[in-house]
C-alpha cells in the first residue's frame, strides 16, 4: 500500500523548480497558474474541511477536480474558455507529479484524462471608428487621471497591446523621436516593437513629461502611485465606456473589455487592406492562422469581397407544386 503524499511540497516544487527554474515561464504564465490553484485550494478548503497545507495528493482526484470545474462554471460564472484554462494549469501540474511520484500513476492518468470542454466560437467583438472616437473623448483631460486614462486607451487602440502587456510597460519601453515605437514582452516571452502613430506620440510625450519618473518605473500607475493592475485597466475602461454610451448609441449593445480594444486595432488594419501576416506580426500572434478569426468578424468586409465576384445570370424558374400524396410522404 502506497504512503500518502502531501500536496503542498509538490505544488511548491512545481512553481519553483518546474515553472521558474526549468521552463523559465513568463510572469503572465506563473500568475495564471497561481490563480488557478488558489481557486482550487479554496474550493478544497470548503468541501473537504482541510486547510491547503493539510491536503494530500489523493484528496485532489479526478472526481474532485471535475466537481471543481463544474463549480467554476455554475457558481462562479466562468465560461468554457476560463474553465479550460484552469484545467490546463492542473494538467501541467499533474504531468510534473507523474515524474516525481510514479507510484500515483493511476491517479495521475485519471486526472490527465479529464477533457477540455468544447464551446461555440462566436464572432469576435470589436469597436467601429465612431465608437473608438467616442471612447477616446470620454476621459476628462483637464485632470491627471483623465490624461492617464486617455493615454492608456489610445495606446491600446493604436497598438493592440494585451492588457498584461500594457500594465507591464516601463517608462523606458516608450521610444520617441524618429521611428517612435513601444517595446513590450508578450506571450511566450517574445519581445516585439510596435510603431506609434503621431497622435500616440504626442499623448505619450506629454504623459512621460507629466509622469517625470525614472526609466525603470511603471509607465502607468494607479491613484495611489502603485503599479496599475489589469483589474484597474478594466475598471477605468468600464467607467469611460459607460460615459461614452451617451455620445454613441451603438455602444449600448456592446461589452467592451481591454481585449476588445485589441480586436478593434486588428479590424481597423484589416479593413485598411493590411495583409494578415503583417497583422499577426504587429499583434504578436503565434501563427498567422490566429488572425483568421478577424476575416469572419465584419459583415462590411464580407460584402466588399462579394462585390468583387461577378454576378450569376441564371433565369428564375416558376414554382410548380408536387403531388399531394408525395408531399405528405416527404414530410413524414
Amino acid at each position: 500500500m502506497k504512503a500518502s503524499t502531501a500536496l503542498a511540497p509538490l505544488l511548491q516544487a512545481f512553481f519553483v523548480q518546474r515553472l521558474m527554474s526549468q521552463r523559465q515561464a513568463s510572469p503572465h504564465t506563473i500568475a495564471s497558474y497561481r490563480d488557478a490553484f488558489r481557486l482550487l485550494l479554496r474550493f478544497a478548503q470548503e468541501r473537504l474541511r482541510k486547510s491547503p497545507s493539510e491536503l494530500l495528493l489523493d484528496d485532489v482526484d479526478a472526481p474532485f477536480i471535475v466537481n471543481f470545474l463544474e463549480h467554476l462554471e455554475k457558481s462562479q460564472g466562468n465560461c468554457a474558455r476560463s474553465r479550460n484554462s484552469r484545467l490546463a494549469a492542473i494538467h501541467s501540474f499533474f504531468r510534473f507529479v507523474a515524474l516525481e511520484e510514479p507510484a500515483h500513476s493511476a491517479h495521475i492518468q485519471r486526472v490527465l484524462a479529464i477533457p477540455a470542454k468544447r464551446f461555440d466560437r462566436k464572432p469576435i467583438n470589436f469597436l467601429t471608428r465612431p465608437e473608438i472616437e467616442a471612447l477616446l473623448a470620454s476621459p476628462n483631460q483637464r485632470t491627471h487621471l483623465g490624461r492617464r486614462d486617455h493615454a492608456i486607451i489610445l495606446l491600446a487602440v493604436v497598438t493592440g497591446l494585451r492588457v498584461s502587456e500594457l500594465v507591464g510597460l516601463r517608462c523606458r519601453n516608450i521610444v520617441l523621436g524618429p521611428g517612435a515605437h513601444v517595446n513590450c514582452l508578450g506571450k511566450g516571452r517574445k519581445e516585439r516593437a510596435t510603431p506609434l502613430v503621431k497622435q500616440a506620440v504626442q499623448a505619450l510625450t506629454a504623459w512621460l513629461k507629466e509622469r517625470g519618473a525614472a526609466s525603470e518605473e511603471p509607465l502607468f500607475t494607479n491613484a495611489r502611485g502603485g503599479p496599475l493592475s489589469p483589474d484597474g485597466v478594466r475598471y477605468l475602461l468600464a467607467k469611460h465606456v459607460a460615459h461614452a454610451r451617451s455620445r454613441c448609441a451603438t455602444l449600448q449593445r456592446k461589452h467592451v473589455s481591454p481585449h476588445v480594444l485589441r480586436h478593434s486595432n486588428a479590424m481597423q488594419m484589416l479593413l485598411a487592406g493590411i495583409d494578415r501576416s503583417v497583422i499577426a506580426l504587429l499583434l504578436g500572434h503565434e501563427s498567422v492562422e490566429t488572425t483568421q478569426m478577424y476575416l469572419n468578424a465584419d459583415l462590411e468586409l464580407k460584402e466588399r469581397i462579394l462585390r468583387k465576384v461577378s454576378p450569376y445570370h441564371g433565369q428564375n424558374g416558376r414554382f410548380t407544386p408536387g403531388d399531394q400524396l408525395l408531399n405528405f410522404l416527404n414530410g413524414l
